[in-house]
C-alpha cells in the first residue's frame, strides 16, 4: 500500500485547487488588513467623513467575502479528498477480505474487520481534509505576509523570522508522541469492538452456560483500556494547543513591544504602519497555529494508514484462474494429482492426494477429527490454493478455466451456511440466478423440503428473516441452502457435515435431498453417519492428511483395520 502522501498526489487537479485558494486568500487577508488599517486611519488620525471611507468600508466587504469563500472552497476540496481516498482505501479493504480464502476469512475477529473498514479508515479523513489543506495554506499565506510585512517594517519580519521556527520544531516533537499514542489507541479500539462484536453474537450461549458476568468484566476492562488510550491522545492534542498558543502570543507581545517603542519613543513610523503590522502578524502566526493543531491529527492520521497498510500487505497466496470457459451442459470429471496444502510451517498438511471423480458420483470424505477432511473439500471448492499437484478438470488443469464458470457449477454448503438479511425467496434465488422466476424459487424449496415450514408463515416466501439466519433453526438453514443448490443445479454439490447435530426427522428431509441431487450432480460429502457412508459410490479414507484407502464401504471394512474399527464403534462394536 502506498503512503499518504502518495495518495494525496494522486488527487492533483484538486491539489492545483487548493494552492490556488491559498494564494488568493493570502492576497485576501493582505487587502482586508491593509483596508482596515486604511479605514480607522483616516477616521482617527486624518478626521475623514464617513463618505470618505464607504468606498473602503466596501472594498473590506468584498475582501472579508472573498476570504470566507476561499475558506469554505478550501475546506470543501479537502473534504472531497479525504472522500475519495476514504473510498479507495474501503474499496481495497473490501476487496482483500472477499479476495480472501476461506481459512483467512475465518481468522481474526469480524469486529477488528469492522473496525479496519469504518474507523479505522474514518482516522485518515483528518490529514486530506484538514493536514493537506492546512499544509498548503501555512506554506503559501505565510510566506505572502511576511514579504508585506519585510517590504513595510523589517524589524517586525526579523522578529517573526527568528521566532517562528519555534512552532515547527514542537510540532514535530509532539506529532512523533501523537502518532504512537493514535496506533495504542487504534489497537485498543479494534479489541473492544472485536470482542463486543463477538460477545453479542455469542450472547445467548454464554447465558446458558452462565459466563455472561465474567464476559461482561472483560468488556468492561476493554472499554476501559479504550478510553484510558484515548485520553492520552487527548492530552498530547491540550499540549500541543498550550504550546502553540504560549509561542505565538510570545511572539506577538516581542512584535508588539518593538513596534509601541519605535512608534512612541524613536518615532521613526508611522501609526498605519504599525497598526498594519499589528493586524498582519497575529495572522502569520494563527497559520502556523491551525498547522499545529492540523499536524497533530495529521500524524494520528498516519498511526491509522500503518495499520490499513498492515492489513492490506498481510496476503497469502492466491488461487489462480484461467481464461478458458468451461461449458455448462458438457459433465465434469474431476481429478486430483499428487495434490497437497499446508498451512503453514509445523501445522496441519495435506499430503499427495490421488483421487478420481467420475460425474454423477456420490463421494464419501472420512477420517477422525483433524484428518484433513474439511481441507480437502475446499481444495476441491478451490477456495485454497493448493500447494504442490494440481487439479484437473475434464483432463485439464483447473487453473486453466475462468473462476466464474467453476463456481457457477459448483455449490458449497457448509456446516452452518450463511444466511443473509432479506426475504426467504432472496436467500434461496442468491443461490442460483438473481432473476429466478417465483415459480423456480418454490419448485426448489419444494425439493429441498422446507416448502411446508415457508407455507405456514403469514408473509411465506417473503417472510422476512434476520442477518445469519436468526430465528431459524440449523435444520432449517440446511434446508434453504440445499433449495439454492436445487436452484442452481450445479455439476459438483461440496457437503460438509451437514447433518451434524440435527434431529432424525430433518435428518431424514436433507438425506432425500441430497438422494434426490446425485442424480444429475457430484456428490461430495464429508460424512460421520454409517449410513452416508454406506450409501457413498466411493469412500476416501483420510487420515493426518494423507489418503489412507479409498473404495466401498465393503471393500474398506475387508481390506482397511481403521476404517474397520471406526464402523465397528458406530454399531456398538459389531462391525458388518
Amino acid at each position: 500500500m502506498v503512503g499518504l502522501k502518495e495518495l494525496a498526489l494522486e488527487q492533483k487537479r484538486k491539489l492545483v485547487l487548493l494552492v490556488i485558494f491559498a494564494v488568493t486568500t493570502g492576497v485576501a487577508i493582505i487587502g482586508q488588513g491593509y483596508l482596515l488599517v486604511a479605514i480607522v486611519d483616516r477616521i482617527f488620525i486624518k478626521d475623514a467623513s464617513f463618505s470618505d471611507v464607504v468606498p473602503l468600508l466596501i472594498g473590506l466587504f468584498f475582501a472579508f467575502s472573498a476570504r470566507t469563500i476561499l475558506q469554505y472552497l478550501s475546506g470543501r476540496t479537502g473534504v472531497k479528498i479525504a472522500s475519495q481516498v476514504k473510498g479507495n482505501l474501503r474499496k481495497n479493504l473490501l476487496n482483500k477480505f472477499s479476495g480472501n480464502t476461506i481459512q483467512s476469512s475465518l481468522q481474526g475477529q469480524s469486529g477488528k474487520k469492522v473496525s479496519a473498514m469504518m474507523d479505522t479508515v474514518d482516522e485518515v479523513d483528518s490529514y486530506f481534509s484538514g493536514y493537506i489543506p492546512q499544509v498548503i495554506q501555512a506554506t503559501i499565506i505565510p510566506l505572502i505576509i511576511l514579504v508585506v510585512i519585510l517590504t513595510q517594517h523589517i524589524s517586525t519580519g526579523v522578529i517573526i523570522i527568528i521566532t517562528a521556527p519555534f512552532i515547527p520544531v514542537f510540532m514535530i516533537i509532539i506529532g512523533i508522541k501523537t502518532k504512537d499514542k493514535t496506533e495504542d489507541q487504534l489497537d485498543k479500539m479494534a479489541a473492544f469492538s472485536g470482542g463486543f462484536l463477538d460477545t453479542l453474537q455469542g450472547l445467548t450461549t454464554l447465558k446458558l452456560l452462565g459466563r455472561s458476568k465474567e464476559q461482561k468484566e472483560t468488556i468492561r476492562k476493554s472499554s476501559i483500556d479504550f478510553r484510558d488510550a484515548t485520553m492520552e491522545v487527548l492530552k498530547i492534542a491540550f499540549q500541543n494547543s498550550l504550546v502553540l498558543e504560549f509561542i505565538s502570543m510570545l511572539s506577538m507581545g516581542i512584535i508588539a513591544l518593538e513596534l509601541a517603542l519605535s512608534l512612541i519613543v524613536f518615532q521613526n513610523i508611522t501609526f498605519f504602519t504599525a497598526f498594519f503590522m499589528l493586524v498582519l502578524a497575529p495572522e502569520f502566526f494563527m497559520k502556523l497555529k491551525d498547522l499545529g493543531s492540523a499536524f497533530h491529527t495529521g500524524r494520528g492520521s498516519m498511526g491509522a494508514a500503518k495499520k490499513l497498510a498492515d492489513e492490506l500487505s498481510d496476503t497469502e497466496k492466491p488461487v489462480l484462474w484461467g481464461v478458458e470457459s468451461l461449458e455448462r451442459e458438457v459433465p465434469l470429471a474431476i481429478e486430483l494429482r499428487g495434490v497437497g496444502f499446508t498451512y503453514g510451517e509445523d501445522v496441519f498438511t495435506l499430503k499427495n492426494i490421488q483421487l478420481e471423480i467420475v460425474p454423477n458420483e456420490q463421494v464419501a470424505i472420512v477420517g477422525k477429527t483433524g484428518a484433513g477432511k474439511s481441507t480437502l473439500l475446499n481444495v476441491i471448492a478451490g477456495l485454497v490454493s493448493v500447494s504442490e499437484g494440481e487439479m484437473l478438470i475434464n483432463g485439464k488443469p483447473r487453473s486453466n478455466f475462468q473462476e466464474k464458470d467453476w463456481f457457477d457449477r459448483l455449490s458449497y454448503i457448509s456446516q452452518n451456511p450463511y444466511l443473509f438479511s432479506g426475504t426467504i425467496a432472496e436467500n434461496i434465488a442468491i443461490g442460483g440466478r438473481m432473476d429466478a422466476t417465483r415459480g423456480e424459487i418454490v419448485q426448489a424449496a419444494e425439493k429441498a423440503g422446507i416448502s411446508e415450514l415457508v407455507d405456514s408463515l403469514k408473509h411465506g416466501y417473503d417472510t422476512a428473516i434476520g442477518e445469519g439466519g436468526r430465528d431459524l433453526s440449523g435444520g432449517e438453514k440446511q434446508r434453504i441452502a440445499i433449495a439454492r443448490a436445487f436452484l442452481k443445479s450445479p455439476s459438483v454439490i461440496l457437503f460438509d457435515e451437514p447433518t451434524t447435530g440435527l434431529d432424525l426427522r430433518t435428518e431424514k428431509i436433507l438425506q432425500a435431498s441430497i438422494k434426490e441431487l446425485s442424480k444429475a450432480s457430484a456428490v461430495i460429502t464429508v460424512a460421520h453417519r454409517l449410513h452416508t457412508i454406506k450409501n457413498a459410490d466411493k469412500i476416501i479414507f483420510l487420515d493426518n492428511g494423507e489418503l489412507l484407502a479409498t473404495g466401498t464401504h465393503e471393500e474398506l471394512l475387508e481390506s482397511v483395520e481403521v476404517y474397520s474399527d471406526m464402523v465397528s464403534v458406530q454399531q456398538g462394536g459389531i462391525a458388518k
